[in-house]
């Protein structure tokens, strides 16, 4: 496609996906939300652990929507409102440059300023630090019932950067103290699985979970953006132990299965771009650049193995379905962030014409996941539409500079 075309079709697209999110009022439902049904709620097959893998699982998997019906509300989700948020900003700097095709600079504090104050009071309370979770049940397979607003690493680190970005453009020192508190979070309330010289952070305040090679990069992460404002090298020193661990995980092609147990053995797009973002963000907010070759190793198979010819996305390595949104969302962001965009503006452009084509409906929201049968085409804030929000305006500042 011309440039000019996809220029033009991208500001369409993404002002239909923009004028969604804020109809909406940032709120939405999510794939994992099903626990958060009144229906549900009100019977006793919410104390049995089978009953509420198999209700959420019916959720996530089913192509039509029942949540109206079963009446699920929908909410805020803290990762969501990040994802957002980080996007606000990046519309931001552009419209300081003089971009403004999606708000002036005026028009985009206020909406930074307003999802910031939702972010600070969607906390998850009596913890060592700031941190956050979801706003529904979550039942793990069997092993794991998490609670509503029980605080993960995932969504905390996501909540920090962007309340970081958010600090970067109003300064103020209330969103700088919560950044810096997360950390507290982080040695406090995680736990620490030694492996080798290093260790894994837990992926939440819940013990057992402590296999997630993501998850204690960005743990790490988190500590990495506390030392940039604070220079405490107690944050530098640990965040570098877990980073060398997760690179010590990586394989010799670059790279990276989920975790350790033998049922999390996959290798993903999108969680290799959630590690590359979080060495790469060590090394930013550190500057220890020890770690560069395990990215150029990662960066290079992500880019290799993840995407087709024509820009379609692949889940894993070695399959193409389901097709997920975080795929197309994540490697647009991880371009970014390992300044690698312009290198590979072609694939990020190929594959964002894709998305477009294939995976946003007429209203502007983004599907869920195509799959080979009946694809998921329900329109979820956090996982879809956040997700695709942020790597949006990602690309749009990326191209105007």
């Amino acid at each position: 496609m011309e440039e000019s075309k996809l220029i033009s079709k991208f500001k369409t697209s993404f002002t239909h996906l923009k004028s969604y999110c804020e109809a909406q009022e940032f709120k939405g439902w999510d794939p994992y939300d099903g626990m958060n049904s009144k229906v549900f709620q009100a019977l006793p097959l919410k104390h049995w652990d089978l009953a509420r893998l198999a209700w959420i699982q019916g959720f996530k998997r089913s192509p039509i929507n029942f949540r109206k019906l079963l009446l699920v509300p929908k909410e805020h989700n803290s990762k969501g409102v990040a994802l957002l948020l980080l996007g606000y900003c990046k519309l931001y700097n552009a419209a300081k440059d003089g971009n403004s095709d999606f708000g002036t600079a005026e028009q985009l504090l206020k909406t930074i300023n307003h999802l910031t104050e939702l972010l600070i009071n969607m906390k998850a309370e009596g913890y060592s630090g700031a941190c956050w979770g979801y706003n529904f049940d979550w039942q793990a397979r069997r092993l794991f019932l998490f609670k509503k607003n029980t605080p993960t690493v995932v969504a905390t680190a996501f909540c920090v950067e962007a309340l970081t970005e958010s600090y970067e453009i109003t300064q103020d020192q209330k969103v700088l103290d919560i950044v810096l508190s997360a950390a507290n979070f982080v040695l406090n309330d995680l736990s620490r699985t030694p492996y080798e010289k290093g260790f894994l952070f837990s992926y939440s305040v819940i013990d057992g979970n402590n296999t997630v090679i993501n998850a204690s990069l960005l743990g790490a992460k988190i500590l990495s953006f506390a030392y940039k404002y604070s220079n405490n090298e107690v944050y530098k020193t640990l965040a570098s132990q877990a980073i060398a661990t997760g690179c010590a995980l990586q394989e010799s092609d670059g790279s990276w299965i989920y975790g350790l147990l033998p049922v999390q053995s996959w290798k993903d797009s999108f969680h290799t771009g959630f590690n590359l973002d979080a060495i790469e963000s060590y090394q930013q907010n550190t500057g220890d650049q020890s770690f560069q070759n395990y990215i150029d190793k990662g960066w290079a198979y992500y880019t290799d193995n993840f995407f087709e010819s024509d820009g379609q996305p692949k889940y894993y390595h070695n399959k193409t379905y389901p097709i997920d949104i975080h795929c197309p969302a994540q490697i647009i962001v991880t371009a970014s962030k390992l300044k690698q965009f312009k290198n590979h503006q072609q694939l990020l452009s190929k594959t964002l014409d894709w998305t477009i084509d294939n995976m946003q409906a007429k209203k502007g929201y983004f599907y869920y996941q195509i799959k080979k049968g009946m694809s998921s085409k329900i329109s979820y804030m956090r996982w879809s539409n956040a997700f695709m929000f942020n790597a949006m305006a990602h690309y749009y500042l990326e191209s105007n500079q």
